[in-house]
């Protein structure tokens, strides 16, 4: 019974522990061809995130996988390129109200900043 106590408020307390990212964030990064821009919109619902983002390159996404765990928060989309299908998976570190997330779609990697729109 102990044990099961403890295992419930170690849970508890990492839960309490995780940021909530629900809303709008404008990220943005550098391309080869330049700057890139992406809008994040966050559902969070305790560590489980859901969501979408938009891009002028990629278009839609839906958000697919998404955890948040105290300061760290990963999730995939999966994007059409020129009529081919890719997953892109995003790892980052959430600060206030800014995100620095990594996407990683091949051998492609890009550093974002993603910050909280109000």
């Amino acid at each position: 019974m102990t044990k099961r106590l403890l295992a419930v408020f170690a849970i508890s307390a990492v839960a309490a522990l995780a940021a909530d990212i629900t809303g709008t964030w404008k990220a943005s990064a550098e391309g080869p061809n330049g700057a890139m821009e992406r809008t994040f919109t966050f559902k969070q619902d305790g560590t489980k995130l859901t969501g979408e983002t938009v891009s002028s390159m990629l278009g839609k996404s839906t958000i697919n996988d998404g955890k948040v765990e105290g300061d760290a928060v990963s999730f995939t989309i999966t994007a059409d390129f020129g009529g081919n299908s890719m997953t892109i998976k995003y790892t980052g570190k959430i600060s206030g109200n800014e995100i620095k997330l990594k996407s990683e779609a091949g051998e492609n990697t890009f550093e974002w900043t993603a910050k909280k729109q109000e």
